[in-house]
């Protein structure tokens, strides 16, 4: 039916909503192409393929992708295209609810959309809608087509043609993102072995944000506490858990990265939270994390948080399943501990660089004390029993009856300062008034103090002397009188 015989109570205007539908609002051609994955693993699949290709030199890029699901009846298929024509809308199950995620996004990228479906080796059908035909006011034939060719097995393809909201005027950029991104939103499915996702051929790794499976230069992050379950009721009455994952960053062992290499591996602007409902990534950035602001530290501690499709309400989901918008019951069961979690772990993380300064400016005695060990009675240890000791000096918070702690391991004497202890502040504070020449000479001095202690408690404990009394005894007296002065 054209524009001009349109009947006024007729719900829209086919001609004008086909080019209003094409600014639904996705974000990224990323996200877009989330939605017809999302349809191939509630159909079952396993393989998705993914094509990117450009037809003709110079115009415009075809994007199709192929899965190995159930595939659609033809009733199935000639609903597929309809908005809000799916068999599950508002199934709180999986990933689909509404039924407008194949056609908007499909048109939100492409002006002419074709899927194709087969099931159980039979004749393939195919549907298609195309934007300039009903924008012209070509009436809308959604019909299914039978295909030529033989088939095997069951599975889709969507086809999008003449896509042109492609920024990217080179391919290899564009695959490159695309890589980074599904590898992101789609991890948990990747890492586990459920689905194979390729592009171009290439199978697409998994991406995580939150750095505990990356490998750089042998170190990856690690959780920073056990995690988190906050259980909500949904107004349907059925109750789900929501689950917070927090990670630390490796700040001793990365903080040398240089900065390409930082961005490259997702350690530097990687900040804030990741949002997973029903495991596939929907949102990302700084939320639920109440008054706290975003600062440099936060780099290098990441959040997850993750929750079953019926709590949809409450992290307002919207048709196209990008970002999020608490409720109030959302935010007060989380916001307040979430924020508070956020300012430990940025304070942890201004600890670990003080940490890091504070070992590279102890280097020096270090030196000195590996030095002299040559000339001091050995201390032998298992496995590489003699030979001269190194030395390593850091703080960390201890017990508060220590002014320090000790290990040896790997012929290596480790010294642990407690920055909680009177005695940190009283013999390192006044080193920073001082110039750096006449700083260094004390520091040096105080360090090699506390360097021979250690060694000597260690060598008398061997002999089986109980040190560990007397160096209480010795730090809780030190404090005291550091207290009184």
């Amino acid at each position: 039916m054209g524009q001009q015989t349109q009947r006024k109570d007729d719900l829209l205007v086919s001609s004008n909503f086909i080019r209003a539908v094409r600014e639904s609002g996705y974000v990224s051609l990323s996200t877009a192409l989330a939605e017809l994955i999302d349809n191939s693993l509630q159909a079952v699949a396993t393989k998705v393929a993914v094509t990117v290709t450009r037809p003709k030199p110079g115009g415009l890029p075809e994007i199709r992708v192929e899965d190995d699901g159930e595939g659609m009846p033809r009733s199935g298929l000639e609903a597929c295209l309809r908005f809000g024509g799916s068999s599950r809308f508002d199934e709180r199950q999986s990933f689909g609810r509404f039924g407008m995620g194949l056609p908007a996004a499909s048109l939100s990228q492409a002006r002419r959309v074709e899927v194709t479906s087969w099931q159980n080796g039979q004749a393939a059908n195919r549907v298609c809608l195309d934007v300039d035909a009903i924008a012209a006011g070509t009436p809308v034939d959604l019909r299914a087509r039978r295909q030529p060719g033989a088939t095997t097995g069951s599975g889709c393809l969507v086809t999008w043609q003449h896509c042109d909201r492609i920024e990217y005027q080179r391919l290899a950029w564009l695959e490159r993102v695309l890589r980074r991104d599904l590898g992101r939103i789609y991890r948990r499915f990747l890492s586990n072995g459920d689905l194979t996702l390729t592009l171009n051929g290439k199978r697409v790794d998994p991406v995580d944000p939150m750095l505990l499976t990356a490998k750089i230069e042998g170190h990856s992050a690690s959780l920073a506490f056990e995690p988190l379950r906050y259980e909500l009721a949904a107004s349907s009455g059925r109750t789900a858990f929501v689950t917070v994952r927090f990670a630390m960053l490796p700040v001793q062992h990365w903080q040398h990265l240089d900065n390409a290499t930082k961005r490259r591996s997702g350690i530097v602007g990687g900040a804030g939270v990741s949002i997973l409902r029903a495991g596939r990534e929907i949102a990302s950035g700084w939320h639920l994390m109440g008054a706290k602001r975003k600062e440099n530290y936060d780099d290098w501690w990441r959040c997850e948080i993750e929750f079953d499709p019926v709590l949809d309400e409450h992290f307002g989901i919207t048709i196209n399943k990008q970002g999020i918008r608490p409720s109030q019951v959302l935010q007060e069961a989380l916001g307040s501990e979430l924020e508070a979690i956020a300012r430990l772990l940025n304070s942890r993380v201004r600890q670990a660089f003080e940490e890091v300064k504070f070992r590279a400016a102890t280097e020096a005695s270090c030196r000195v004390a590996a030095a002299a060990d040559a000339d001091l009675p050995v201390i032998p240890t298992a496995g590489r029993g003699s030979g001269a000791l190194s030395y390593r000096i850091g703080s960390e918070q201890l017990s508060i009856d220590k002014m320090f702690a000790s290990s040896l391991k790997r012929r290596t004497l480790d010294v642990t300062l407690n920055v909680d202890h009177p005695a940190f502040a009283a013999l390192y504070r006044p080193l920073q008034k001082l110039g750096d020449e006449a700083a260094g000479e004390l520091r040096t001095a105080l360090e090699l103090f506390l360097l021979s202690l250690a060694r000597t408690t260690t060598l008398l404990s061997r002999d089986g002397h109980n040190c560990d009394d007397l160096l209480r005894m010795w730090s809780r007296t030190y404090g005291r009188m550091l207290q009184k002065s």
